[in-house]
């Protein structure tokens, strides 16, 4: 028993040994991407799949925990592809090239973005989308910062969210095909179903009658 926590203890220490070398630092980065991407991309959809699947989606509760699973299996999957991929062509341009250039960035997440996240379906659609608003908001604060549009004298935000809001609304109201399923879903609990009940029980405490009645 003795011989085998030393044996513990010696692996344990030549493989603290290896994580400290500065040569494999590249590599043993990638492999922590890898990770951090599969544990993160978990934590994030797992919540979000769970509040979605019970509060939207008709089936039996085996269906809905496999369709959580399944949710939460493809974020965590994809998200550890693209962050393995991305620092991986990152510190082989750099390796190759012998310097870091902001240039090597763009090219490592558009490679890791077309092979990870190409495919059209549901969680790429909501990552893609997720992307795009922050995107927009970082580049209009950099266009800023750099000169290209002038500095507002008030705060654009209450504007920005007043456009958005009527933007959004009215695309439910009339075009509703051309938002994302997921949205659909929301807003039709909260401004469709909200025109529906029969009596106290789906006006205050469900949102629908119960099927059975």
């Amino acid at each position: 028993m003795a011989d085998g926590g030393a044996a513990g203890r010696a692996l344990l220490g030549a493989v603290n040994s290896l994580l400290r070398q500065r040569r494999y630092r590249a590599a043993l980065a990638v492999l922590k991407g890898f990770r951090n991407g599969a544990v993160y991309g978990a934590k994030i959809r797992a919540p979000h799949a769970l509040v979605m699947t019970f509060l939207f989606k008709d089936g039996s509760l085996r269906e809905k925990l496999k369709s959580i699973a399944q949710a939460t299996y493809t974020h965590s999957r994809n998200l550890a592809y693209f962050v393995f991929t991305y620092k991986g062509l990152l510190a082989l341009q750099s390796r190759l090239l012998g310097k870091k250039m902001p240039l090597h960035s763009f090219c490592a997440a558009f490679i890791g973005g077309w092979l990870v996240f190409g495919e059209n379906n549901p969680i790429n659609s909501q990552i893609i989308m997720y992307l795009l608003s922050r995107i927009l908001f970082g580049l209009s604060r950099l266009a800023v910062e750099k000169g290209y549009v002038p500095q507002p004298k008030q705060d654009p935000f209450p504007l920005v969210a007043a456009l958005l809001w009527g933007t959004v609304l009215w695309l439910f109201e009339y075009h509703r095909h051309t938002l994302q399923p997921s949205l659909q879903s929301s807003m039709t609990y909260l401004y469709d179903d909200s025109n529906v009940w029969h009596d106290i029980s789906d006006f205050l405490i469900y949102n629908k009658r119960s099927t059975s009645k």
